[in-house]
């Protein structure tokens, strides 16, 4: 084997899912997800270190992180890591390092909002609820409907 390049995230989500569209209608969402670290210090006091992850799922994952993630859910993401570059509003490149998210499990025994109402799709009930991305393409990247990169 050559290279692997695959992260895999355990984490909560920091915000609910941001949901865009490109101009070919793709869904996209982007996701803040926050780990965490317990160590002791030098002095031997517990410590905590929270690293933040920018995760970005497209098609029908997106839809489906839109439909049943909210701030807080535990959640599994799998997919490469990528960097990104644009040009801002004044002419500055800028980069972004982030996950493509092709899939993801959702880890709470029961998601946010799914007590009392319609029931959950099978692909989201319960603990361990699975996704994958559908396929898209690469160049959906540069049709996104704004100047900025999500």
């Amino acid at each position: 084997m050559s290279s692997l390049n695959k992260a895999m995230l355990i984490g909560n989500l920091g915000a609910d899912p941001e949901v865009r569209y490109t101009q070919s209608n793709t869904a996209v969402a982007t996701l803040s997800v926050a780990t965490s670290e317990r160590y002791k210090d030098g002095n031997g006091e517990m410590q905590e270190r929270t690293e933040w992850h920018r995760v970005v799922a497209w098609g029908k994952l997106a839809e489906i992180c839109q439909n049943y993630l909210k701030k807080g859910n535990k959640v599994y993401f799998e997919g490469p890591i990528q960097t990104r570059s644009w040009e801002d509003k004044d002419g500055q490149k800028r980069y972004t390092t982030e996950i493509k998210a092709l899939n993801m499990v959702m880890l709470d025994t029961k998601p946010d909002g799914m007590g009392g109402g319609a029931p959950a799709p099978a692909a989201a009930k319960g603990s361990g609820a699975a996704a994958s991305a559908s396929s898209f393409n690469d160049s959906d990247m540069d049709n996104i409907d704004d100047d900025l990169p999500f």
